[in-house]
């Protein structure tokens, strides 16, 4: 059995787009960054607490019929500056990271965890992203929406921020928060290590 260890409904909808049957319990690991802590660290230290957190608690619980596979995912946009943006505390830091973004180029870190009982695998998925200038009026706008209360770096692509979106190297699901083909060629080895013979994706 396959668990999302994440509230996040992006990622929910990802790997329901891509027919993965699974189930979500999310964790609830503090998201802090350490001091000194890369950006990479920080999402793959994240998303290896969560699986962990949500595999211990699944393993202590009743049996399951099914070999219990917990993926952990953790999602952080790194600003031109260096700063690793989480979701914005308020509005006014929404718009603060919206400026960081405006007329440059920044990351998208992504860090995953597939955990079961016979191996914990990490990895971590890079996607730049281009952002046009943007007036303070736009930003204000944008912010009225909801839109940036809970996301990395106050936008999501998938939404109205893409109008200021020209371009992006690398993943374009990873910046909505999962990297499906890593999560799938991750899955595929898991699912060799473990023996499975029944696929986790409906026929």
């Amino acid at each position: 059995m396959l668990v999302l260890a994440s509230a996040s409904p992006r990622r929910r909808e990802l790997l329901a787009q891509i027919g993965l049957n699974f189930r979500v319990l999310p964790s609830s690991i503090p998201e802090d960054v350490r001091s000194g802590e890369s950006p990479v660290a920080y999402v793959t230290r994240v998303a290896r607490e969560k699986a962990r957190a949500v595999y211990t608690a699944q393993s202590e619980g009743d049996a399951e019929e099914d070999a219990l596979l917990v993926l952990g995912a953790d999602t952080a946009v790194v600003a031109p500056n260096g700063e690793i943006l989480g979701k914005p505390a308020d509005e006014a830091d929404a718009a603060r990271m919206l400026r960081l973004l405006s007329g440059a180029t920044h990351e998208v870190v992504t860090g995953v965890c597939l955990l079961s009982d016979v191996a914990e695998e990490i990895a971590a998925e890079v996607t730049y992203v281009t952002v046009n200038t943007l007036s303070d009026a736009e930003i204000a706008a944008y912010i009225a929406t909801g839109e940036p209360n809970d996301k990395a770096g106050a936008y999501g692509i998938q939404g109205y921020a893409a109008r200021w979106i020209p371009r992006i190297h690398g993943c374009y699901f990873n910046v909505m928060g999962l990297p499906l083909a890593l999560v799938v060629n991750m899955l595929e080895g898991m699912q060799a290590r473990m023996g499975l013979q029944r696929r986790l994706v409906a026929r």
